[in-house]
């Protein structure tokens, strides 16, 4: 193995879902700007949009987008003013 490669300045970190406000903790050199308190200790928080416990390949939980019902439904609301202009 290659030798001073590796960073020097691992550090407990935590890392929060946002979606389901799941915190866990484990060593990174992640840049953080905020801090929370887990079990009387503060540690560095990095927030994330997205885990291991609401990623729908690991919960089994899809989540359907219906783009065509959006879509569907703007053109029903704005069709009267459409029809009003011409």
């Amino acid at each position: 193995m290659k030798k001073d490669i590796h960073p020097g300045n691992y550090r407990m970190v935590a890392f929060k879902d946002m979606s389901n406000e799941d915190v866990f903790i484990t060593k990174s050199t992640a840049e953080a700007k905020e801090t929370i308190t887990v079990d009387g200790v503060d540690y560095p928080l990095v927030k994330l949009e997205i885990s291991r416990t609401s990623h729908p390949f690991y919960t089994g939980k899809t989540k359907l987008v219906d783009t065509a019902g959006r879509i569907d439904k703007f053109k029903n609301k704005y069709k009267k003013f459409k029809q009003e202009e011409e």
